[in-house]
């Protein structure tokens, strides 16, 4: 485990950054980079290099937690890590192809991720292999989890599946294109996911289509679910929509973009999602309530917490904090790029990774807002299930 020091989180300063202090004089300068370093310094608890075969390790799939502390996160090393409360770590299980899904932990702790080795994995509490199901391509997008066990989750073999507990097929449905948007399961047990076809689909626990909803581009992003069962999610046509249960269109707002950021939701029904560079605070009415500039892309999702924060990551590695009602709160510097969405812990400690084969335990001030889906896979567990606790 390595702690940073006080040089290192100011060489994290941007030059756009840089210029603004320089602006100031010498004096200035010196003064304003130590207050941030110290700052920043501060913020964090630990964070653990964790690559084996170079870069880009930790920066793309969402870590998820598990009750007992322990964090699970997939990388571009090949490995699933699971780390002690403490960031020390406890194991790494090996693939054959680097993790961009985010993991899903079941009741019995059981940690469900895929692979860019075409599988999906069940793996135990202390690293052991339950057993991996094979599919035809990649498997980018992150499982959900059902009340009965049920695995949920999509390829880009064009096929979204369901699992048994012990890995058996239940059924698989068929889609024009890739699956890469991670499932969503609603109160009803109701599955809700895009895919490359341009189409939002919702299927019975029995596979059976309901209904599918066509946008003008491909589903990239993961849906979320508010406590009346109405649907958000966004498209690669620059969209936000948001849809009955029944599937019947509620809204759509042009968004302008084209993102896999997904949305989240605070207390009041309130949406807040990246969009290009900016930050976006959206009424339940779909009505943009403020958006503010960011310094990069943002292709993460945000998250919300009870204290009236919410958390954006920009693709830079720029983790900003903003106030729901956008007024700005703070921001620290990873070391690298991040398309990885920030996980909330109950005490609200935030956990995300880089592209510097980083992943981070930083201090923050409150716990998940009391909403129906305040962050990426709505709960630490990442279970995707709307009537799992958070």
């Amino acid at each position: 485990m390595t702690h940073v020091s006080g040089d290192d989180s100011r060489r994290q300063l941007r030059p756009r950054l840089r210029a603004r202090l320089l602006s100031l004089g010498a004096l200035g300068l010196a003064c304003c980079a130590s207050i941030l370093a110290q700052d920043e310094t501060n913020r964090i608890r630990w964070l653990v290099p964790v690559g084996r075969f170079g870069g880009n390790c930790a920066k793309d799939a969402s870590p998820a937690l598990a009750p007992d502390g322990t964090l699970y996160f997939g990388a571009t090393d090949r490995r699933l890590h699971a780390l002690r409360p403490d960031g020390t770590e406890k194991w790494a299980f090996a693939t054959g192809q680097e993790i961009e899904s985010s993991p899903a932990i079941g009741r019995d702790g059981t940690i469900y991720f895929g692979s860019r080795d075409d599988r999906l994995y069940a793996v135990t509490p202390d690293g052991q292999r339950k057993w991996a199901f094979p599919t035809q391509a990649w498997v980018d997008s992150s499982p959900a989890l059902a009340a009965d066990g049920t695995v949920y989750f999509g390829s880009w073999d064009h096929n979204f599946y369901a699992l048994t507990p012990d890995g058996r097929l239940k059924w698989v449905f068929a889609t024009g294109g890739p699956v890469v948007s991670s499932p969503a399961i609603g109160a009803d047990g109701t599955v809700y996911f895009g895919s490359h076809d341009k189409n939002f689909y919702a299927l019975t626990r029995d596979g059976k289509k309901k209904w599918a909803f066509a946008t003008g581009g491909p589903i990239i992003s993961s849906p979320a679910i508010h406590s009346d069962g109405s649907l958000y999610f966004t498209s690669v046509d620059g969209r936000l929509y948001a849809l009955e249960p029944n599937g019947k269109p509620r809204w759509q707002l042009w968004a302008g973009g084209i993102s896999a950021s997904s949305p989240a939701l605070d207390a009041a029904g309130n949406v807040y999602l990246g969009i290009n560079e900016g930050h976006v605070g959206i009424s339940p009415e779909g009505k943009k309530m403020w958006e503010r500039g960011g310094d990069d892309l943002i292709d993460t999702s945000p998250a919300v917490t009870d204290g009236n924060t919410v958390y954006f990551v920009c693709d830079n590695g720029l983790l900003t904090a903003m106030s729901t009602t956008g007024v700005f709160l703070w921001s620290f510097w990873l070391h690298g790029h991040s398309l990885a969405s920030p996980t909330i812990g109950p005490e609200g400690t935030i956990y995300l990774g880089s592209q510097a084969t980083q992943c981070y335990s930083l201090r923050g001030t409150n716990g998940l807002a009391q909403s129906s889906w305040p962050m990426f896979r709505r709960n630490p567990r990442h279970t995707g299930n709307v009537a799992d606790a958070r």
